[in-house]
């Protein structure tokens, strides 16, 4: 069961994680209110890992989400309500190119940890039938 436990917690994480990167996807062409303003800023998720006492063992789980600080994108159009005076609209630092790969990378994880959960029960149901018998 332990092991079962423990898939858990990355099948959490990993599902906070695609929460995080579907945010950031959402938002890949956000500006901001009004001129000038910043737009959206893209998310980067974290994991942390931590000792579960009950089942004595270390399980895994969405650690702090913090703010991406690379430059944010421009584009001169000077006819978009979020223009600055020269023109230019801030754009978020947001690459749907690499959101994609991390929610492909996470997908992965996810499908490798709910494998853990089925090997594991079948595991468990093939010891209970040997004990039957």
């Amino acid at each position: 069961m332990r092991s079962i436990a423990v898939a858990a917690s990355g099948l959490r994480a990993q599902s906070g994680r695609m929460r995080v990167i579907a945010e950031n996807i959402a938002n890949a062409d956000s500006t901001g209110s009004k001129p000038g303003a910043d737009p959206y800023r893209r998310k980067i998720p974290s994991f942390e890992r931590s000792f579960d006492r009950d089942l004595e063992a270390s399980v895994v789980g969405l650690g702090r989400v913090r703010p991406d600080a690379s430059a944010f994108r421009t584009k001169f159009d000077p006819g978009h309500p979020a223009a600055d005076t020269l023109g230019n609209v801030k754009l978020p630092n947001v690459n749907s190119l690499i959101e994609q790969v991390d929610m492909r990378e996470a997908q992965r994880s996810y499908e490798a940890n709910v494998n853990v959960v089925t090997a594991t029960r079948r595991m468990i149901s093939r010891t209970l039938d040997l004990l039957r018998a």
